[in-house]
């Protein structure tokens, strides 16, 4: 980037100030527990340099409606600064359903595109070189049909697929735990996500193929122990599955990603991550005894807390989201989302969603915050944070682990139930006014009515999308269709990878429905 060459030659403060990379302490303790940055164990982030070298990528989650409203969101925020794009997918295509389902009804285009088949994804990508572009699809269930038409759509395209990088969420076990959209029982989950670790190391390199995912997990009530811990629970029952099916630790690890969220404890939260980092760093090396310093690197994208916004005093969003933001950056994310003002009420507005990308350029280019690496490091307080983080993330993964693991634990309840109590005791806070929630429950000014311009979602959404789809299914070769189908359910019984016969399902032009509802058939339902 040519701001970043720029910026380069000229790492001084206003006051003409020469800013180091970072500065080390010289204490033997210091040095083996923080390390330097981009040096196990990582505490201090994954790169030497950080963003002296590159920003992080600087990611609007968008999608509503249909793919040509969604197409036209992308390049405008491509336009606005956007560095990649982050796909929002309805709940319908979320959870396996076509727009047709009557399960469906109410629910077509609301928080997300609605993608029925690859033409939807084709117009949802119109014009956007798939080569050019890092993309994250937050998708889980129904995440390998999606990566699947995602690489068909590049194959027309003509690209590289070793080129083709971004990310598929592909975390089904924090569905289990927090959010709901799983399709089928967790032993054939975990199969499909394995087998999208195999193919995609041989066919996709540069692609992210999981974003495990804390996220979800803080925004259901957990505090921020659980988050990490819980979260590195399902990575270890990732990787276990993983080298369980015979795959080298070192050859798929490097891909793996992660996905935190930011919320308002400004310190806590700058502690999080460099926690998050170090047990991963340990885990790597000491649990599944890695080689290479990229399979203990973990890499994250954060997301700003919707939690943390109120439908009262909006404006105040701005600046919740504002902090939350500038405590990942400190955290060395690799990734950021910044929420918008309105998104408590309805999916952003343009208007807004400028604004919070604007939140992330202001901090990038103005606040100085990206001239040196782990600014924070060495603060008393910060280094006793990030120690007590880490030993409770630990008593939390020590007990996972007696108990038989993170699949065992979700049938028991485990990581529900703790989830549950902790957000009960916040919400008790929150009602007895011990947290206060400015604009909430103090200085909530009953008098102050805010006219807000609010997104609204075309209710014709369904009624055209089902037209779409019987437009695809009525021009199709269908004796390909059927012959891909039966071709799906037969491996699906097999231990080959399926992911090959998936790939040929949609680009016959099967629905997203046709495909899960053949996996349903012999994998059943959860």
């Amino acid at each position: 980037m040519k701001e970043l060459k720029q910026r380069k030659e000229k790492f001084v403060t206003d006051s003409g100030i020469k800013i180091p990379p970072y500065i080390e302490e010289n204490s033997e303790n210091y040095k083996t527990k923080l390390g330097s940055p981009g040096s196990f164990p990582f505490t201090r982030g994954v790169h030497e340099q950080m963003y002296r070298s590159r920003f992080w990528t600087m990611r609007q989650y968008a999608g509503f409606g249909t793919a040509e409203e969604s197409n036209k969101r992308y390049k405008f925020l491509l336009e606005q600064g956007t560095t990649g794009l982050s796909v929002a997918f309805d709940l319908p295509t979320q959870i396996g359903f076509d727009s047709d389902n009557p399960a469906a009804e109410g629910e077509v285009g609301k928080v997300g595109v609605a993608i029925d088949t690859l033409k939807d994804m084709e117009i949802l990508f119109d014009g956007i070189k798939l080569e050019k572009i890092s993309t994250s699809m937050t998708i889980n269930a129904s995440a390998a049909i999606l990566l699947c038409m995602y690489i068909a759509i590049a194959k027309k395209q003509g690209a590289d697929l070793k080129k083709l990088s971004g990310t598929v969420q592909n975390d089904v076990l924090k569905e289990y735990i927090a959010r709901g959209t799983y399709i089928y029982p967790p032993k054939h989950s975990m199969r499909l996500i394995t087998d999208i670790f195999a193919w995609c190391y041989e066919n996709v390199p540069s692609w992210n193929t999981i974003s495990i995912s804390g996220y979800h997990i803080r925004e259901a009530g957990s505090n921020a122990i659980q988050e990490v811990a819980f979260t590195m629970a399902n990575a270890i029952a990732y990787i276990e599955a993983a080298i369980g099916r015979g795959l080298d630790v070192d050859k798929f690890a490097s891909r793996l990603s992660f996905f935190f969220n930011g919320q308002i404890n400004f310190l806590e939260e700058v502690a999080k991550f460099r926690a998050a980092r170090r047990v991963y760093a340990k885990i790597m090396k000491e649990r599944f005894k890695a080689n290479s310093e990229k399979s203990m690197m973990l890499r994250f994208h954060c997301q700003t807390a919707g939690s943390s916004l109120t439908a009262q005093q909006v404006e105040n969003n701005v600046i919740r989201t504002t902090i939350e933001a500038m405590a990942a950056v400190l955290g060395g994310c690799q990734s950021l989302h910044t929420n918008s003002k309105d998104e408590a009420l309805a999916l952003p507005t343009e208007d807004s969603v400028i604004t919070a990308l604007r939140t992330q350029q202001v901090i990038a280019f103005e606040s100085g915050v990206a001239d040196t690496v782990d600014a924070l490091s060495g603060s008393y307080y910060i280094e006793y944070l990030t120690d007590k983080i880490e030993e409770g993330v630990w008593n939390y993964l020590n007990k996972i682990d007696e108990m038989g693991g993170a699949v065992k634990c979700i049938e028991l309840n485990f990581q529900q139930d703790e989830i549950a109590e902790n957000a009960y005791e916040f919400e008790k806070e929150i009602e007895s006014g011990e947290r206060v929630i400015v604009g909430v429950n103090r200085f909530n000014d009953a008098e102050h009515e805010e006219n807000l311009d609010l997104l609204k979602i075309d209710e014709s959404i369904q009624k055209k999308q089902i037209e779409k789809l019987n437009e695809v299914k009525r021009t199709r070769n269908n004796e390909a269709v059927k012959a891909n189908l039966d071709s799906l359910k037969k491996t699906a019984g097999t231990d080959e990878n399926i992911i090959p016969y998936i790939l040929n399902c949609v680009e016959s032009y099967c629905s997203i429905g046709e495909i899960s509802n053949s996996l349903r058939e012999v994998w059943g339902e959860y």
